[in-house]
């Protein structure tokens, strides 16, 4: 007997994120909102000089005594008072806002929160535990035209059981990091009033929460599993570094991690991102990416949005990438993996309740090449989970059961689709992520080459959407 059959997992979590998040970044209203400006307008220099090493100029630039810890010119830290987070609420978002200075070029940034022992005044950031919360990719910006600030927003209520963790916060004081790394050299010849100068971007960071603010909880279980390194110190996830792979030669990485005690509701919260701009690099390869847990298929997805084009605004510096004219859905889906100007999404994997002990969560990108060994998958990761009752913020950012689109036949030899929306192509893959086969504008896939058990079918529409469907042959 044939079936097919789709778990709620698969159905929380197998598809590219919903099509509303394609919508230009609108700033959300503060009106009887509780807001808190983390940064201000905070300015990084030149990320492969040194805050010794900056010339005086910038250093005029860098306020006195504004409670910012300065890591490096690309990486900022600052402590959240008690104060701020007594007045955090059960509802999260951060707005992030880059003004453009003199970095005509598109860079990655991110947003994180360190750990930090109580008290201390300083702390090395690789000898503390900490999460990245946000991340996101700059537009090419000349300073001299409009819009000269970008918005990134990213809803996040489930950071607020984070920030109000009473146990949590006995122990340590939360800082939050901004890094952005830029890199002024071409807009010092390219940009009218960047000649010689070293300031790159400006930021700004704010929470915006509810007016009333939300009691202390002790039930909060907070993992750190991995977070991304910056380019210049080290590989983060690839095929051809022993320390970002599991088995050279393969696109497949995995993460142990403790989970301290049981756990009434769980996610895993994790943001990954493909770079590598040589030619043929994966920056341009839109690739389907197998998430595990503890070995078992959980979701899958392909990166890249339905168009770049309503953040073509913010790219106010002439570039490669989005050309002179407007481009075709189909155009930008056959290239980009991210959008200058875009954030990079937060993906959440729900896993509802979990036991205490050592668990796995592996990623794997079966069909990546890493040209010339170049090339790299940024990756971080955290677990989050309750103790009791469920983790708060269910309707987060990609964690939206949607409604699927087609309709599924399994028979002996052939896998049918039924849709409205025109196919593109239909991929079959084995629960180890290799593709054992293909078709391309056809709504009927063969099956006679396929092995009976598991299978993960996924189905990329014209619009390119993608939804994957678990099948049992």
């Amino acid at each position: 007997m044939k079936k097919i059959y789709m778990t709620m997992l698969a159905a929380a979590a197998l598809c590219t994120p919903p099509m509303s998040l394609f919508a230009e970044t609108e700033v959300p209203s503060t009106e009887g909102k509780e807001v808190l400006k983390i940064y201000d307008e905070v300015i990084f220099f030149d990320g492969y000089n040194t805050l010794e090493g900056i010339s005086d100029e910038s250093k005029a630039m860098i306020p006195e005594d504004d409670g910012i810890l300065r890591h490096r010119t690309s990486l900022y830290s600052i402590r959240l008072t008690d104060e701020q987070l007594s007045r955090i609420g059960k509802e999260l978002t951060m707005l992030v806002e880059i003004g453009a200075l003199c970095d005509n070029y598109d860079r990655i940034g991110n947003i994180n929160l360190a750990f930090v022992p109580k008290g201390a005044e300083t702390y090395n950031p690789d000898e503390v535990q900490r999460i990245e919360i946000g991340r996101f990719i700059t537009p090419f910006m000349n300073k001299n035209y409009e819009p000269s600030t970008v918005p990134y927003v990213f809803e996040a209520d489930y950071l607020s059981l984070i920030l109000r963790d009473s146990k949590l916060r006995a122990d340590h004081d939360i800082w939050a990091e901004f890094e952005l790394f830029g890199i002024p050299y071409a807009a010092n010849t390219q940009v009218k009033g960047c000649a010689d100068r070293q300031d790159v971007f400006t930021g700004t960071l704010t929470f915006i929460t509810n007016p009333e603010p939300a009691p202390a909880v002790d039930n909060d279980v907070i993992v750190p599993v991995v977070i991304k390194k910056p380019e210049y110190i080290g590989k983060n996830f690839n095929n051809y570094s022993e320390e970002a792979t599991d088995e050279l030669g393969k696109t497949i990485k995995t993460w142990t991690f403790e989970v301290p005690e049981d756990v009434t509701d769980a996610q895993i919260v994790f943001i990954t991102s493909n770079h590598g701009a040589n030619t043929l690099g994966e920056e341009y390869k839109r690739r389907n990416h197998f998430v595990y847990y503890d070995e078992e298929l959980m979701m899958t997805y392909k990166p890249g949005r339905t168009s770049c084009e309503p953040f073509r605004m913010y790219n106010t510096q002439g570039n490669g990438i989005y050309g002179t004219n407007e481009m075709t859905d189909k155009a930008w889906q056959s290239f980009s993996n991210w959008c200058p100007g875009d954030k990079i999404d937060n993906r959440i994997l729900h896993l509802g309740e979990v036991k205490a002990g050592t668990h796995a969560f592996k990623i794997s990108v079966p069909d990546a090449k890493f040209i010339g060994s170049q090339g790299d998958f940024p990756v971080s990761i955290f677990f989050q989970g309750v103790t009791s009752g469920t983790i708060a913020g269910e309707a987060a950012v990609n964690a939206v059961k949607p409604d699927f689109r087609s309709s599924i036949k399994v028979e002996a030899d052939k896998v049918t689709v039924t849709s409205d929306t025109p196919v593109q192509e239909i991929l079959l893959y084995d629960v180890a992520a290799n593709l054992l086969a293909i078709e391309f504008d056809s709504n009927v896939l063969s099956l006679s080459d396929a092995p009976r058990g598991v299978l993960v079918l996924m189905v990329e529409y014209a619009d390119g959407l993608t939804e994957n469907y678990k099948i049992i042959r």
